[in-house]
């Protein structure tokens, strides 16, 4: 039996146009810079700067050629195109993206970068410092070599003298390695070359001047790590006979070592990051000023240059083949930069109005600073507002950062998913987090509340969640359960 029926099915293609738009307005400041540069390279139509002239002429400028096909030179005629499109009386207008929402104060940034000896070269210069036999020599350089970015090395001596046999010819015995660890353990800075944390806190505390607590500290070390790391303190007391006054000075002792000796060397040749603000958020008598990075707000124009030869091929009686030519690269280049400018000046736009309508949603929490002021606000509440859609939204949110009174903050932090209290309120789960977090630096750290103890509290306070739940914020405040908290 043969069925026929019908199906229709609505689709949605984006043009080019509007693909290039929704990837500039993903970019952060510092990508928009280097996607701008990159298109002023390869666009030669397309210039910076300020030049005299009316901005309104460029409105002359005529979008009937945008459908065609300008891959294929032959499909569009230089004699069908009308130069005066493209020139006005005066020179081809400055089309600026300039608004008035930042300041041309704004300072050129780079980011730093950390230059001089790297980490490796450091450690190899000390070793000069030893006498050593040529063996020595070759394992103690192989062992700084493999010292990674925290300071340690991670490997056992069975596979470090595997390696040295495979890679470098030298056949060794574990015990030669194992003396010539003891020299690199003398490295500065203190605790390098450590095989893990334990090790790496004992190497510290024995080139400490002696003390009571000292010796204390490495007693504990050596002999009990895994009873201090579980905070067993009551079994510590025991084991040592000591006060709780003796341990809490040992523990101290402990608490001033550095856990990743290879982090505190600043020759090691790493990019440090900066974030750079896309918005600033100012409190001017009570109100907020919103305001967005001028880097963001680049003055284009086209090229003058384009101009002049438009201008050439009109004025010419007998245009040639190369003349034809011309103007049609011409063509495709002063389009190209028309669709790019007005791609910046839709980019920021939409920032700054995505921006500014999520200032007002969270107008209490940016007025006061207080995250227990953040209200419930997930995508689509800003998209309904600003009439865009989600995805434009989560655009702007995902990779931009706002620079506040209360410092630099990461956008999409703002969003959250709401809970109901007991009024039966909507309240943001951000809240509850900062209620919880709060809660735990208050409580007794002698005797740190559990998670039950803690949903308890909480629902006092008027937020009925279970037990689960504060366990899954907690783990995503970073803070560790109740036994782990615990101090003496």
């Amino acid at each position: 039996m043969l069925k026929q029926h019908l199906q229709f099915k609505l689709s949605q293609k984006l043009s080019p146009q509007q693909i290039q738009l929704m990837k500039l307005i993903q970019l952060p400041t510092l990508a928009f810079e280097q996607r701008l540069k990159q298109e002023i390279e390869e666009n030669p139509a397309l210039d910076t700067g300020r030049e005299k002239t009316n901005e309104d002429d460029y409105d002359n400028y005529d979008d009937s050629y945008e459908d065609s096909d300008y891959n294929d030179n032959d499909s569009i005629n230089a004699e069908d195109i009308n130069v005066d499109e493209y020139l006005s009386d005066d020179e081809i207008p400055d089309y600026r993206t300039r608004s008035n929402n930042y300041s041309s104060d704004d300072e050129e940034k780079n980011v730093p970068y950390a230059a001089g000896t790297s980490f490796t070269q450091h450690l190899k210069n000390q070793l000069s410092t030893f006498i050593l036999d040529e063996e020595e020599e070759e394992i103690a350089e192989f062992l700084v070599g493999s010292i990674d970015e925290s300071g340690y090395i991670r490997r056992s001596l069975t596979e470090i003298m595997d390696d040295l046999a495979f890679t470098q010819n030298i056949f060794t015995s574990e015990k030669k390695i194992g003396e010539v660890f003891k020299i690199v353990h003398q490295l500065d800075p203190s605790g390098v070359g450590a095989r893990n944390l334990q090790e790496c806190l004992s190497i510290q505390l024995h080139r400490k001047d002696k003390s009571e607590s000292t010796d204390l500290a490495i007693k504990i070390i050596d002999d009990a790590f895994d009873q201090f790391t579980k905070k067993h303190y009551k079994k510590l007391i025991q084991k040592f006979d000591i006060t709780e006054d003796q341990l809490k000075a040992a523990i101290e002792e402990i608490e001033h070592l550095n856990p990743k000796p290879g982090g505190s060397y600043s020759g090691n040749n790493r990019i440090v990051e900066h974030v750079i603000p896309d918005f600033s958020i100012k409190i001017a008598d009570g109100e907020l000023e919103l305001s967005l990075n001028g880097r963001n707000a680049p003055e284009l124009h086209v090229s003058k240059e384009y101009n002049d030869m438009l201008k050439g091929y009109k004025e010419s009686k007998e245009k040639s083949k190369s003349q034809k030519d011309a103007v049609l690269f011409i063509k495709q280049k002063l389009d190209a930069a028309k669709w790019f400018i007005e791609a910046v000046r839709q980019r920021q736009q939409t920032l700054f109005v995505t921006m500014s309508a999520i200032m007002h949603y969270q107008k209490e929490y940016f007025l006061t600073g207080d995250e227990r002021k953040l209200k419930p606000m997930i995508l689509k509440d800003i998209a309904d507002e600003i009439e865009m859609d989600v995805s434009t939204v989560s655009r702007v949110a995902n990779s931009k950062y706002v620079d506040t009174p209360y410092g630099t903050k990461l956008i999409k932090e703002f969003f959250s998913e709401s809970m109901k209290n007991d009024q039966g309120e909507d309240v943001s789960t951000r809240e509850i987090k900062k209620i919880l977090e709060t809660v735990i630096d208050e409580e007794n750290k002698k005797k740190p509340l559990t998670d039950d103890a803690l949903a308890k509290i909480l629902k006092e306070k008027g937020y009925p969640i279970a037990r689960r739940t504060v366990a899954k914020y907690r783990e995503q405040l970073d803070i560790p359960v109740a036994r782990l908290r615990k101090k003496i």
